[in-house]
């Protein structure tokens, strides 16, 4: 009897010390493989945070002309007021800068031609080439701000357009007075060329009837 009892209680604990081995590995193997986890997300991080760091922006919104000041003395006053409200908005790097000499503009191309767009610069038509690019680039701009020089242009005049990759300058050879339908003036180009679009008359009481058409096409780089 004490034989079996004594042979119980070793069975006893050996089956507990077989039990607590086992659970000792299961414990260290599901740290461990947590450990790991958490090690590989750290790495993870340490990598994105590491091409995050290296990444070279080659522009941005600060390193572009949209906090130069600008010549409102031509500008209706809603627009004006307009463009003080958009300076509360950040966008994202201009595609480009404009500059025509002869009437002293100088604006950063943005992304779009919404409302918001337009009153704090020139903005890129969708579906044209983006600027820079060969064919016909189109960019819009309001009448009674930005573009209300235009009104003093003539054929001949130089455009120059600024990319991130480098800079063209641009010759006017027509104008145009259209109904605002008349998207032809938008379609593809053999020569590189841009098309400034703008309502017309510049001065005009209301939502002007019709649109005020430069074609520029590129004569150096």
């Amino acid at each position: 009897m004490d034989r079996d009892r004594s042979f119980l209680s070793f069975l006893q604990w050996t089956l507990i010390v077989v039990g607590v081995s086992l659970l000792g590995f299961w414990a260290g193997s599901r740290f461990q493989g947590w450990i790991g986890g958490n090690a590989e997300i750290d790495r993870f991080e340490r990598a994105r945070a590491e091409v995050r760091s290296s990444a070279v922006q080659p522009t941005t919104e600060d390193s572009l002309p949209l906090e130069r000041p600008v010549d409102t003395s031509l500008w209706a006053e809603d627009r004006i007021e307009e463009y003080e409200e958009s300076l509360d908005h950040k966008f994202d790097a201009p595609l480009a800068i404009l500059r025509i000499g002869k009437i002293d503009l100088e604006v950063a191309v943005l992304a779009g031609t919404t409302e918001l767009v337009l009153n704090r610069g020139v903005g890129h038509i969708t579906g044209t080439p983006l600027p820079g690019e060969a064919g016909n680039v189109g960019i819009a701009g309001h009448r009674d701000g930005y573009f209300r020089g235009l009104k003093d242009i003539v054929v001949g005049d130089v455009i120059e357009m600024e990319t991130l990759t480098g800079g063209s300058n641009y010759t006017i050879t027509e104008t145009w007075i259209v109904e605002p339908p008349d998207v032809w003036v938008l379609e593809p180009t053999e020569t590189p060329s841009i098309t400034l679009v703008t309502c017309y008359p510049f001065y005009y009481a209301g939502s002007a009837p019709k649109r005020f058409i430069v074609r520029a096409e590129r004569i150096s780089d």
